[in-house]
């Protein structure tokens, strides 16, 4: 347990301030962002410092750090940052939420992990992924870095989610399946294939391969 440093200062770093204050034993003591985003020297009440400076004003040996980001180009912004605090010496915390069914211990760091989510044994989760609220991670399935779940995802078991992955609301994958990197699975699509290439879209149901690359969504 120890003071956290939180990345960002919109909608989801007040989320991540106001379940780490709630449901954690982790105490908030800053926040901080791009010097281009700042516009204001506080967030909540706590100093907003500029990133590209935080270690000045927040020892890496003195304080944590916790980038919870959207998936913004495909997961790619917030492997960055989270790259980047990893160059400037901080450790990372994960949240997870007491009101998670968790039945695994390997969960990796910078993780933000919401209610009513099921992780079933034998899971492995790798570092700086994302599980909004109320999805199921089926047994013995493997997930990368830098993934994202939206809410009420089915990953039904013994599958391998591979890096940079993004899931909309209600998406369901069958059994085994292997996803490949980058892969973007659309609000309702069902994946019934086996495999899917790296950074290919899958939507309808069941889901068919788009024409486009997940590199070419804007969102």
């Amino acid at each position: 347990m120890g003071k956290v440093i939180i990345f960002g200062n919109t909608q989801t770093a007040e989320l991540a301030l106001y379940y780490l204050q709630n449901d954690s034993e982790h105490e908030v003591a800053g926040f901080t962002v791009e010097s281009q985003y700042i516009h204001e020297p506080e967030f909540h009440g706590f100093p907003l410092v500029p990133f590209e400076t935080v270690e000045q004003q927040f020892p890496p040996l003195e304080y944590l750090f916790f980038a919870p980001m959207t998936a913004a180009g495909m997961n790619q912004v917030r492997a960055r940052v989270y790259e980047q605090g990893l160059a400037k010496g901080y450790q990372y915390i994960s949240y997870i939420s007491s009101h998670a069914t968790v039945l695994t211990d390997k969960i990796g760091e910078n993780c933000f992990i919401l209610e009513d989510n099921t992780i079933q044994p034998y899971v492995q989760i790798g570092n700086n992924c994302v599980l909004w609220s109320g999805n199921h991670i089926g047994h013995h399935s493997r997930i990368g870095n830098h993934v994202f779940f939206t809410s009420q995802v089915v990953l039904s078991g013994n599958c391998q989610v591979n890096d940079y992955c993004f899931f909309g609301v209600n998406a369901t994958i069958r059994d085994s399946s292997v996803i490949g990197e980058g892969t973007f699975v659309s609000m309702g699509a069902s994946v019934m294939k086996q495999r899917t290439e790296p950074w290919s879209v899958w939507k309808g149901s069941a889901a068919e391969k788009s024409t486009i690359s997940s590199k070419d969504l804007k969102f």
